[in-house]
């Protein structure tokens, strides 16, 4: 991210009322940023903000918006173009499991909208003035599922439409960072695993920080905190694809070399493996 000097700068982040988008708020007001803090809980989101302040002085901003309606994308988007506004962190998110024939055609339509839409539009609204000030930067929270789709289900969960958005979202992300090189505006896509949040307990699944009974007795989960932790300082050393549990970057520059062979091996004329 550009350097900021003295400037206090204002961050917005979605998905703000727990887990990983609460630790966001917590690092980001560390860092010096003011905060709008976006959710569709707002008891909990105030009870964030209030923590927030205890620990940073920085002025902490409350939005309640639901996502998943196109009024309160609306709305966050028209505050994601603010002036103020210098980092955008798209982590809220639903997943809707659940086998594709199963799965209500709302819920899925909310999936698509909170996981896909929601983030382009807000990006949407808060690049245009990054751009024109060179300088700000777009996190997009992804999910390490946006690299699973030819898996299937068991022990992996029903996650068509899920691992749909969250593969957008990677996409988005890089083509965005290219477009946008040079301009001052960072874009990163950060896809943790399986994270012990309230995302999964929802579902059902009980998901243990590490050090805890729930860790030891069932699914693993990484600690939010450490989410965050891998997303700035991949954000601070420039790292557009995130993966707070890879522990070298030569995998995901292979994917870039196979995408290359792919496109390079592709040419104008029928496939032989394709004519009767």
């Amino acid at each position: 991210m550009a350097d900021q000097g003295a400037r206090v700068s204002t961050a917005l982040v979605t998905g703000a009322s727990g887990g990983i988008g609460e630790v966001y708020a917590d690092r980001l007001a560390g860092r010096g940023h003011d905060l709008v803090l976006v959710a569709r809980d707002a008891g909990r989101l105030r009870e964030v903000a209030g923590r927030v302040r205890e620990r940073a002085s920085v002025t902490v901003e409350v939005l309640p918006a639901d996502l998943s309606d196109r009024a309160g994308v609306a709305a966050v988007a028209e505050r994601a173009g603010a002036e103020d506004v210098e980092l955008l962190v798209n982590n809220a998110g639903i997943n809707g499991y659940g086998p594709f024939t199963e799965v209500s055609p709302l819920v899925l339509e909310q999936v698509l909208v909170v996981n896909a839409l929601a983030p382009t539009l807000l990006a949407r609204a808060a690049v245009p003035g990054m751009v024109a000030r060179r300088r700000g930067a777009v996190i997009n929270v992804a999910s390490l599922l946006a690299f699973s789709s030819a898996v299937p289900p068991d022990p992996l969960p029903h996650r068509a439409a899920y691992v749909g958005t969250k593969s957008y979202l990677v996409a988005l992300t890089r083509t965005l960072a290219a477009e946008l090189a040079g301009s001052g505006v960072a874009l990163q896509v950060c896809c943790p695993g399986l994270t012990a949040t309230d995302f999964h307990r929802v579902q059902g699944v009980p998901v243990g920080r590490p050090g805890t009974a729930a860790y030891r007795a069932g699914p693993r989960g990484m600690d939010p905190a450490d989410v965050v932790t891998a997303s700035l300082a991949a954000l601070d050393s420039g790292e557009v694809v995130c993966v707070p549990g890879l522990d070298e970057t030569v995998t995901l520059t292979e994917l870039e070399q196979s995408e290359a062979r792919i496109r390079g091996a592709s040419g104008p004329v029928l496939a032989d493996r394709y004519r009767p």
